[in-house]
Formats: structure tokens, sequence, C-alpha cells
């Protein structure tokens, strides 16, 4: 029996290896959670014991000096408070919990051994009270850390006690001379039936051994869940949250060249003359500078539920409905560039309150059909949108210069907007029949305005 509780221990233990912190420290939060869930429900069961034993008939005499149910009741009920307290307000070391499973089991114990004096009756008394089966709820609740050894422990010291408990009955009693093999006579008596006792301390040793096995593999299985989840937390700072759920949650393993064509807008963005201050500007002060930028845009994309495609250097690439199906995508992102636009300004005027040089942002965006799917090799994928309104996104922001404008739409994309609810928040020049660098044929634009 022991070699088998000691294989269940170390079956659970290697697979583990050593998780990233980030994941232990996850997996700690669940034990704290299981910690407070397992004083409540010894709280509770010392209430339920309390209550039992009040309305349960006395069979003892009313004159009895001394009646330790209720003392041990009210110690056991103190410590479970104690227990609770601390396991909200605090975080539980081993060895308190380590003390705690031993001090469970030996009030749960000393309570079933006080009977005999409760009732008046020899020390084997005890051996046939029901609430032994309690027991087994004590150290199932322990398996709710997830923590082999504290089912262990409760295991051990459970069948430990009730061998003291057997043998301070034996001793009590009359030594051999209450050992009885007569099983009908037990049952009818004081005697001790010795296999009986050994049946329980066996149940006892055999249901710790089952649970031990059962958290060694349900303890894999809530590593990889928990580093499966901290993994797709981590993705969505990586990738837009959609494409994180996407990878998270595909039903097939992903392979590349898959895609799906969708209607979408492409909305592209990038500082003014970011690579001449580049090259004059320390890189930490750069790199600052474009966290600020990021972090001022990339909201406004994601309120407006757009998908970050990728960061291009100074440059962010975003789309509308190309993740997921939108019937305003377009819509979506002109409002997304109306609040961006704003933003923008609102930056400017900042840096130059706090006497630092003011940074132009530019606005390009165009819509059509695109392809929306996975490329590169089994080694190393990457979600992006491939087609004309991309590339023509992509080309408006050096076209725009030529517009004189900070923002620039195809006017594909702006009648779409406006087919699907969009009201602009400020004049706006059509410019039909333009020549955009890179792009075969004549492009009608809209030169978006500043925001009223």
């Amino acid at each position: 029996m022991i070699s088998f509780l000691k294989s269940a221990y170390l079956l659970g233990e290697p697979i583990e290896g050593h998780p990233p912190e980030r994941v232990q420290l996850a997996i700690q939060r669940q034990q704290d959670q299981s910690e407070v869930l397992i004083a409540s429900v010894q709280l509770l069961l010392v209430l339920v014991f309390a209550v039992l034993y009040f309305l349960s008939p006395k069979t003892f005499s009313q004159d009895t000096m001394f009646a330790p149910v209720p003392y041990a009741l009210f110690a056991y009920f103190s410590f479970s408070v104690c227990r609770l307290i601390w396991a909200i307000n605090w975080r539980l070391p081993g060895w308190v919990l380590s003390i705690s499973v031993i001090a469970d089991m030996s009030l749960l114990l000393f309570l079933i051994w006080s009977f005999h004096i409760q009732y008046q009756q020899p020390p084997s008394f005890y051996l046939k009270a029901p609430t032994l089966l309690y027991v087994f709820i004590f150290i199932a609740l322990r398996a709710l850390r997830f923590e082999l050894r504290y089912v262990l422990l409760a295991g051990f010291t459970a069948a430990i006690g009730w061998l003291i408990l057997m043998s301070y009955a034996i001793y009590e009693s009359g030594g051999m001379n209450v050992i009885t093999d007569d099983y009908v006579l037990y049952t009818m008596s004081h005697k001790i039936l010795i296999g009986a006792e050994f049946d329980k301390v066996i149940s006892i040793l055999i249901v710790t051994a089952i649970l031990a096995l059962v958290i060694a593999r349900a303890r894999r299985l809530l590593i990889n869940s928990v580093s499966q989840a901290t993994a797709a937390r981590d993705l969505s700072r990586f990738f837009s949250p959609e494409i994180a759920d996407q990878i998270t949650h595909s039903e097939n393993w992903i392979k590349p060249g898959t895609g799906q064509i969708r209607s979408a807008a492409i909305l592209h963005c990038d500082l003014q003359g970011f690579t001449k201050l580049s090259m004059e500007k320390p890189a930490n002060e750069v790199i600052e500078l474009l966290a600020e930028y990021q972090a001022r845009m990339v909201p406004i994309i994601q309120s407006h539920g757009g998908a970050i495609d990728k960061f291009l250097g100074d440059g962010i690439l975003a789309t509308f409905g190309a993740v997921e199906n939108s019937d305003s995508f377009a819509a979506d992102c002109m409002q997304a560039l109306d609040e961006m636009m704003l933003e923008a300004g609102n930056w400017e005027k900042e840096r130059i309150s706090e006497g630092l040089s003011p940074q132009y942002i530019r606005f390009t965006a165009a819509s059509g059909q695109i392809l929306f799917g996975a490329v590169g090799d089994e080694s190393r994928l990457e979600y992006t949108v491939i087609g004309e309104p991309v590339n023509l996104a992509a080309k408006l922001d050096k076209h725009a210069k030529d517009e004189k404008a900070q923002t620039v739409v195809t006017l594909e994309c702006f009648e779409t907007a406006l087919a699907q609810g969009y009201k602009p928040a400020q004049q706006n020049e059509i410019r039909a029949a333009r020549h955009v660098g890179g792009v075969t044929g004549l492009v009608d634009l809209v030169v978006v305005g500043d925001p009223a």
C-alpha cells in the first residue's frame, strides 16, 4: 500500500517539470480560492455536527460532570473560523496547511473518542460511531488543492489516528479479553473485532490512494489548462484578440494556405517624418514616442471593432470585417478614423504645450474584397490580409502627400460607409480620377476634413 501511494505521489510530479512562473502564480491563485472553499465546507461541517448533536436525544445522565462533545465542537468551530479568515485574507504557507490537515483529523478523531466519556460507555463504544465516515469527506476536501501531499497527509493521519483509537480502546477495555472473532457478538456488544477495525483503516488508505491517482492525472490537466489559458492571454498581446481567439479555439490544426474571402475595410496610419526623427533621436526616445503613439491609436481601432494586422515600424495596419464578418465594416472604419483624427490633434496640442515637437499622423483607408488567412509554413505561421484594398491603403499613404491631406480614403470606402449608416463628422472633399503611384487606372478619392 505504501509503495502504491508513493508511486501515486511520484506520478504527478515529473510531468509538471518547472512551469513558467506566471503559470505557477495562476495555479497558486486557484489553490488560494480552493483553500477558502475548503475552510468554508469545514465550517459548514462543524455546524452540521453541532446541530445533529443538540437535536439528538441524550442517553447519558443529566448529572454527568463532564460532557466533552460540546467542548470539542467549540474548539473545532473556533479553529475553522480562524482558518477561514486566514484563507480569505492571506495566503496560507505550506506548514500551516500541513498543521491544518493534522489538526482537522485530530479534532475529528478527538470528537469520536469523546463519545465514550459523553455517553459513559467503554472506549470500544466509539469504534462503532458512524462519525468515522466524515474522515472520507475531510480527505476528499484536500483534493480541491490538486496537491498530492495534503491528500496523502490527511489519509495517513486518519489511518494512524484510528489505529491509535483502536489500541487505546483495547488497552482501556481490558486488553485481549475485549477482542473477539465472533461478528455477531461484535455487533451486539462492546467487544472489538480486530478485522473490522483494520478494514476501516484499509478503506481509508485505499480511498486516499485512489484520490492520489485522480489528483496526479487531474493536476496535469490543471497545469495544461492554466498554461493554455495563460498562453491565450499572451497571444492577445501579440495578436488582435479576435485572431488570438481563432488560434486558441480553432476546431482543426491551422495550416498555411487556408483562408476566406471577405468584404472588409483596411486602415493604414503612420507618423510623418518618422524615419528622419529615428536617425536624429536616441533609440529609447524613439521607442517611447512609438509606444505613446500606438497607445493612443490602437484602443480607438479596437473600440470600433478593428483588428490590428501588424505594426509596420511607425505604421499601423488595421482591418475591419476581415477577422470576423461584419455588416458595418466600412462605417466602423470611418468612425474610427474620425476619432483617431481628433486624438491626433489633441496629441499635437499636448506636445506643443509641453515644449516638445508636434507629431503628425497620416491616415488612409480603402475597402473591398480581401483574402484573410494563414500564410507561412508549418514552422512559422501568420494571419494576414491580402488583396487590392490592402495595397491601395498602403499606396495612398504616400499619395496623401500629393493631395496635401492628412486623411485620404477611397470613394468606394466612403460611400459604403454611408450606406452602412456612417454620418460624417466633418466636411469632406471628393477628388475624382486621381493618379495613385503603383496603381493601374484612376482612383476616386475623398479627402476627409478635420472633425468638427
